[in-house]
């Protein structure tokens, strides 16, 4: 207890000193400052949009006969970017970056595991009932974006349009099925493409753009067979993007 009033006490010092240098400070003359010149505060050598964090709906494209889309199938990303401009006026840059991803979907395509591997199925809700069905993928993520702004060294607030590529590594993937008569939980199924890649594409005005990703390939390789045919699936993730210096 004396140890905490102790503490309470200094903490309650070093507030007055902290708070009498600022009003000490906010009331001198002397300090204050005008800038005649602005020429001298400003950034000639500034970046753009380092760190960013997106919320995306995700759909499947070319889903096999049966295979319907429920429910919301979101993906979460983040990561970081080095914006490297390629003009004087800086409003043309190439970004590189680095990031992590998560991706839902809740679908009807049913993964479980037979003598021969694992094996997939579509649920007929007339024969099923369940309450979950999804499969989810975590990848290490390489964007590379060739990037328009108006943005100068002293205005924050810009209109951009970035477009470019996406590559990603699977580094976990699991699919969860709920049903009354028991559940299904697997990971580190071997059948997903271990990589995947697609097309970007953001635009917007201040820290806020709308993202578009289309991938190039299929969620699944070729040993994940339907009927005897090979599940083409691939993703498209529509969403905001909100863009941090």
């Amino acid at each position: 207890m004396r140890y905490i009033c102790t503490m309470k006490t200094t903490f309650s010092y070093l507030l007055f000193i902290v708070l009498g240098c600022y009003l000490s400070n906010a009331q001198s003359p002397t300090e204050t400052l005008v800038v005649t010149d602005t020429s001298a505060v400003v950034d000639n050598k500034y970046r753009e949009d380092q760190f960013y964090i997106s919320v995306t709906y995700n759909l499947l494209e070319k889903k096999p006969d049966g295979v319907s889309q429920s429910g919301f199938s979101s993906g979460y990303h983040f990561g970081f970017i080095r914006d490297m401009p390629i003009n004087k006026r800086r409003n043309l840059a190439i970004g590189v970056g680095l990031g992590f991803s998560s991706n839902s979907y809740n679908q009807t395509l049913l993964i479980s595991e037979g003598n021969n591997g694992f094996e997939y199925s579509v649920l007929n809700d007339n024969e099923t009932e369940y309450s979950k069905n999804k499969f989810t993928t975590y990848l290490i993520e390489f964007p590379i974006e060739f990037r328009w702004r108006t943005s100068t060294a002293t205005d924050y607030d810009f209109w951009r349009i970035y477009a470019g590529v996406k590559f990603g590594y699977v580094i976990y993937n699991s699919s969860k099925f709920n049903s009354n008569e028991g559940d299904i939980r697997l990971s580190s199924i071997d059948d997903f493409n271990t990589f995947q890649y697609g097309l970007t594409f953001s635009a917007g005005y201040s820290d806020i753009s709308f993202h578009l990703y289309y991938g190039l390939n299929e969620i699944f390789n070729g040993d994940a067979l339907l009927n005897g045919q090979s599940i083409d699936m691939n993703s498209v993730r529509i969403g905001l993007m909100f863009y941090i210096l």
